[in-house]
């Protein structure tokens, strides 16, 4: 019943079976997960996403390691950030590029840009064999609030895409990328700033980047987003200051 309040107690949940995992090596993951439709995703998103979950189209799923719980999640504290010395750089490296925010919807110059980004990046991902109906799928298939960003240079040609949830006390980034080429903009970077002023223009709290593990190279990138927080059990704490931040 569409008016029925929202109740996370009548949520089926699923278990995965132990996998590799893409964090540390030799290690093994599993994941808890349950599905999201159309009538209470939204809800739903926002609810499981301060729990700790994240979003992978339909499907919202968490760590559930036996013996692990190295995966933090992490959230900007947005009305505290300040731009670093070496942000402003990157900020004013791409101040050439426009944005435009667009409703989830597939593009075949979104998915162009994509595939050159995954073998640069991602050779041995899951995503490497990603064709255009799996990536219509991604980006369409949320049953969310959800929007597609695209970054364009002067010439308009895309360069950057970021998919991103639009939540009631923030925004959570689910995916982004870029041209492989353009290396020198930094723009993974430059997409969580950018993030980050627009939630401040909006007056909203926290952008959700996702899973931070500290024994991650890959994953460090994400501890230089200060003022942040990490979900330590059920609740959102400080990130120590102990914690280094790159100062490149």
């Amino acid at each position: 019943v569409m008016n029925q309040p929202f109740d996370p107690h009548r949520l089926q949940f699923y278990l995965t079976i132990p996998t590799p995992c893409p964090y540390l090596p030799g290690r093994m993951e599993r994941k808890i997960f349950t599905q999201l439709d159309p009538i209470s995703g939204p809800e739903l998103n926002d609810h499981l996403t301060h729990a700790g979950f994240r979003r992978s189209q339909s499907v919202i799923y968490r760590p559930a390691c036996e013996d692990c719980h190295a995966c933090k999640s992490l959230r900007v504290i947005v009305p505290q950030f300040k731009a670093t010395k070496r942000f402003k750089r990157i900020l004013n490296r791409n101040a050439d590029l426009t944005r435009k925010i667009n409703e989830s919807f597939a593009t075949q110059e979104q998915f162009d840009l994509l595939k050159p980004y995954l073998l640069d990046r991602h050779p041995n991902g899951g995503m490497a064999d990603m064709d255009y109906q799996r990536y219509e799928m991604m980006i369409e298939d949320g049953a969310v609030n959800t929007s597609i960003i695209e970054y364009r240079n002067a010439q308009d040609k895309l360069i950057a895409c970021a998919l991103v949830d639009n939540m009631l006390d923030g925004k959570s980034m689910v995916y982004s990328f870029f041209d492989p080429k353009e290396s020198s903009r930094s723009l993974g970077n430059f997409m969580i700033i950018d993030q980050i002023n627009l939630c401040q223009s909006l007056n909203l709290q926290y952008l959700y980047l996702g899973y931070w593990v500290a024994e991650s190279q890959k994953m460090s990138y994400k501890i230089n987003f200060q003022p942040a927080q990490i979900l330590d059990g059920q609740r959102w704490k400080d990130i120590d200051n102990h914690i280094s931040i790159s100062s490149e």
